[in-house]
């Protein structure tokens, strides 16, 4: 019997999407301070991810591994990623609550505030995959075994 790929699982799958959601809108947010001071620049963050967005991604295909019309097919982890093809992870102008004289759209703080809280949510993150992987270890764990 094939080893299992612990990708497949579901859940796990999900927090991985997550986190990759998250460590890309942390690269976003730190373009945003990098460029605090370039006139002209506006702040950028990502559209937040949905269910109902993710669900489009997927397609109408109800069969595993099989794309809609029209759209390539990822079916094993080494193939190349289409363009575009990660739902939610495109970088919108999203400028902050003021603007300078320059036409720079950053402000400092509100860019900590949505670093703060990108931080928060991958922490929470990373402990239910902490969570679920152990869940799994116990259940592939031998009764009677320590």
């Amino acid at each position: 019997m094939p080893a299992m790929d612990l990708t497949d699982v579901p859940i796990l799958s999900m927090l991985k999407g997550r986190m990759g959601y998250l460590t890309e809108r942390q690269r976003v947010i730190a373009e945003n301070v990098a460029n605090a001071d370039t006139p002209g620049y506006m702040a950028r963050d990502l559209k937040p991810t949905s269910f109902q967005a993710h669900l489009q991604a997927q397609g109408s295909s109800s069969t595993p591994g099989v794309a809609p019309a029209g759209t390539l097919a990822v079916t094993q982890p080494g193939h190349m990623q289409p363009p575009g093809s990660k739902p939610g992870m495109k970088a919108v102008k999203a400028p902050d609550s003021e603007e300078t004289l320059d036409g720079n759209g950053v402000v400092l703080e509100d860019q900590m505030v949505k670093l703060t809280d990108t931080r928060m949510e991958f922490d929470a993150t990373v402990g239910v995959y902490q969570q679920a992987n152990a869940l799994l270890k116990l259940a592939v764990k031998r009764p009677g075994s320590s």
